[in-house]
């Protein structure tokens, strides 16, 4: 099939035409997930921006607080900026699709600051300089401490940024639905573009008002999570529960493992889900992780999925591809729900809390 002719699906977000699948670059951040030569790296970039995966995220590469952190190691591992946001530069500087191609970065405010214009100014400008441009494609802004409502002061000075030209457009990171709503009222108009949160058939907490205020604001998801960590694909089908500890998983299916059987349900339930994905796929010629990113992807309020990948190790552009150009039936839909009902889904919003409460209890 022609480039043309590839069910390629995109959206609209802020002035961009962004893929609908963006490409994930937290495995930059440690060698837990494996580690990869540069030249390798930059050559993953150029093979995902050839099929028409033009956007990265990712790029700000911070540690997932889980339960196997203490809040003092997250803190300290957060305030690390990985190599993601260099390594992105250098290739797209150097590329000659870089026009087209759409860097997505975060500024993270885990620690009390005053968040001032200088300081507002200096953390986007060091985003530029580590990504050799002259203006922030997406700025995606967290605030650790709801308390400190200084999130709003420090919005405004951004949103000053984005009309000097700084920054193209901004968006929020982990906010819940209180504060997304509380900020896009106060800014205005089409000043938030976008929330990004963990959204899957494993944690459906989005739907609990999340959505709602997407519709109302006018708000995209960038979703996380979409895999779990790789848990929702063919390689999990039928596999004995793995061991938390153990070496071969990777520090996200640590967390989500942990999601599943203390949060969800079991892992019994979770094979039961898997083999559900399995027969849907086959109706439509797509694998779990197909089945599972379109689920997502079906929602309206969603504007794109990140999908991790471990660039010159293990990355599946080809396979992702396949999440386009299909959507899931009704049957295939309550095929779905009748496993999500057994689930403790419906209360996770309440036993973990709204979006991006994980993160700060």
């Amino acid at each position: 099939m022609s480039p043309s002719n590839r069910p390629f699906e995109t959206f609209e977000i802020g002035p961009f035409v962004a893929p609908r699948i963006w490409t994930g670059l937290w495995q930059l951040s440690s060698n837990a997930w494996g580690s990869a030569s540069v030249p390798k790296i930059r050559q993953g970039m150029a093979r995902h921006v050839d099929m028409g995966y033009t956007a990265f995220g990712e790029l700000l590469s911070v540690c997932v607080l889980v339960s196997f952190l203490s809040q003092d190691e997250f803190h300290r591992y957060a305030d690390h900026y990985g190599s993601a946001e260099i390594v992105f530069g250098q290739f797209r500087e150097s590329s000659p699709s870089k026009e087209s191609i759409i860097g997505a970065t975060k500024w993270c405010a885990f620690k009390r600051i005053n968040p001032s214009r200088s300081v507002v100014e200096a953390a986007v400008r060091e985003r530029m300089e580590r990504m050799r441009t002259d203006r922030v494609d997406l700025l995606q802004f967290h605030w650790q401490d709801y308390s400190d409502q200084n999130y709003m002061v420090a919005l405004n000075h951004l949103l000053d940024l984005h009309f000097e030209g700084v920054i193209a457009s901004i968006g929020l990171v982990n906010f819940d639905t209180i504060r997304t709503d509380q900020i896009c009222t106060q800014l205005g108009p089409g000043a938030i573009v976008s929330n990004q949160i963990q959204f899957s058939l494993i944690d459906t907490r989005p739907l609990h008002g999340m959505a709602d205020i997407c519709e109302k604001h006018g708000l995209k998801l960038l979703t996380y999570g979409t895999l779990c960590g790789g848990f929702l694909t063919d390689k999990w089908l039928g596999e004995h529960e793995p061991s938390f500890y153990s070496n071969d998983l990777t520090p996200s299916q640590r967390k989500y493992l942990d999601v599943i059987l203390r949060a969800w349900g079991s892992w019994e339930l979770f094979q039961s889900l898997l083999i559900v994905l399995r027969r849907i796929g086959d109706r439509h010629g797509r694998s779990i992780a197909n089945i599972a990113t379109r689920w997502v992807l079906d929602h309206p309020f969603v504007g794109a999925v990140l999908i991790g990948a471990r660039l010159g190790l293990a990355e599946h552009p080809d396979e992702n591809e396949k999440a386009f150009g299909f959507h899931l039936s009704a049957q295939d839909e309550a095929e779905i729900e009748a496993v999500l009902d057994r689930s403790n889904g419906r209360t996770m919003i309440t036993s973990i809390g709204d979006c991006g409460a994980e993160y700060r209890q």
